[in-house]
């Protein structure tokens, strides 16, 4: 069964970004639907979290795998699923410099990762935040002239100003709510005025890049400012705020929680683990509105007791699994998702696209054939530990590695490459599981 290439056709900009990315051992941020596998439980069970906050309510999840395992894709997945149903999304990735809590400024900076990587679905790259700030305004404008006031009218603008005081309004009541509406408020007449320099002010604000409330004072007349205490109370704030623009809500994405695993001061790292308890708090308990978080990390940085999120105690008994659950009853609806490994199979169907995805790239006929993809897997999961080691990034690495030598060595036999010695290095182990009953029935679908 040969794909038919017609069905795998894509724009060259986005083929590039996959095969490039995936080689690289890092999740592409376009183009994921042409090769998605598998995760049929795991992305449903994040999309349920999804209709809770469309609906008003807030969401909290912890996404769990090994390095290589498919977490960041997987966060990749729902990032783009959630754009296409109207959600605003941000995402950053932990690091030494950027925390959830820091002394240094390491909190400011992960919400300003955050908000440089806000997007929609119309601008999905990141950068969305002037764009979705305009078309609040231009989409209260449009209301207004639809309403039957003219735009040429004298009032027009009193009756566009008027809407928008009332959404704002509604957030004064609310933990910083009041001078994050006179922001807007200000944008608003930045906006209408032509002001180009006071939004650029507003803006500067709202992406946390004033250091100190004299400077703000000074420019905008607020006394605040977003510092690394409560910056994830202004982005509860932008949640709101974006439902009342016209979207459905804001989902967060953290990736690489090993980096809180990793701070070397105990203090710290409970500092940050206290942020988690608090984000996870108000998610459960009502204290937020439209907005959905996400972390991901490994199974050490969660589980361990003496630095993981496990060591904080109030935190480990809220998210360690009851007596249920186990492998292969894993429960879907549980604070912590882990990832199970893609099987053989799904790892098929997967090099079976890249395949296509290449050869339509570099502009060339495909040559490798079904019997070749299912002896490259069955060498690949039939290594020594494989069972409990093998992750797809490494799979995926060395078949888009044996791509790219195909196409540059037009002469080449894959078969005598997949049979090298440097390739099938545990030939023999594999020629010896595949005696035996189970794993020849694991692979029997794989034979043309």
């Amino acid at each position: 069964m040969t794909m038919d290439n017609n069905k795998t056709r894509i724009p060259r900009r986005i083929a590039q970004s996959i095969i490039n990315s995936l080689k690289g051992g890092v999740v592409p941020r376009i183009g994921l639907p042409f090769i998605t596998v598998g995760r049929r439980k795991e992305i449903e069970a994040l999309l349920h979290d999804v209709d809770i906050v469309g609906d008003g309510g807030a969401s909290f999840r912890f996404i769990v795998g090994k390095y290589g395992s498919g977490k960041s894709f997987l966060l990749q997945t729902i990032r783009n699923y959630v754009m296409d149903r109207k959600f605003v999304v941000v995402d950053a990735d932990l690091s030494p410099e950027r925390r959830l809590h820091g002394g240094n400024g390491q909190g400011l900076a992960t919400y300003r990762e955050l908000i440089r990587n806000l997007s929609v679905k119309s601008k999905p790259e990141g950068g969305a935040l002037t764009m979705v700030l305009d078309r609040w305004i231009n989409s209260v404008q449009t209301a207004v002239a639809e309403g039957g006031i003219s735009m040429d009218s004298s009032e027009f603008n009193k009756a566009v100003e008027e809407r928008i005081l009332s959404v704002v309004r509604q957030m004064q009541d609310l933990v910083h709510g009041f001078d994050f509406a006179r922001l807007l408020t200000l944008y608003f007449r930045a906006f209408t005025d032509g002001d180009d320099e006071l939004k650029g002010k507003v803006l500067k604000w709202f992406r946390g890049e004033y250091t100190t409330r004299t400077e703000a004072k000074q420019e905008l007349g607020v006394t605040v400012i977003i510092t690394d205490d409560d910056w994830y109370e202004y982005l509860k704030l932008f949640a709101y705020f974006f439902r009342q623009a016209g979207y459905q809500g804001l989902m967060v994405f953290f990736d690489e929680l090993v980096n809180i695993y990793k701070i070397p001061n105990a203090i710290s790292r409970q500092y940050n683990y206290e942020k988690i308890l608090t984000m996870y708090n108000d998610a459960l308990q009502g204290k937020a509105q439209y907005i959905g978080t996400i972390m991901s990390g490994t199974p050490q940085a969660v589980e361990d007791r003496h630095r993981g999120i496990y060591s904080y105690e109030a935190l480990r008994s809220r998210l360690s699994e009851g007596k249920f659950s186990q492998e292969g009853h894993q429960d879907m609806l549980g604070p912590v998702l882990r990832l199970q490994p893609l099987t053989a199979e799904e790892m098929l169907v997967l090099t079976e696209k890249l395949a296509d995805i290449h050869a339509s790239l570099y502009g060339y006929e495909r040559t490798i054939t079904e019997q070749d993809l299912a002896t490259f897997i069955q060498i690949e999961y039939g290594r020594i530990g494989a069972d409990n080691n093998i992750t797809p990034r490494e799979v995926i690495r060395d078949f888009i590695e044996l791509l790219d030598i195909i196409v540059q060595n037009p002469g080449s036999n894959i078969n005598d490459l997949l049979h090298s010695d440097t390739f099938a290095y545990t030939k023999p182990e594999l020629e010896q599981k595949k005696d035996d009953s189970s794993v020849s029935s694991q692979f029997a679908e794989f034979t043309i």
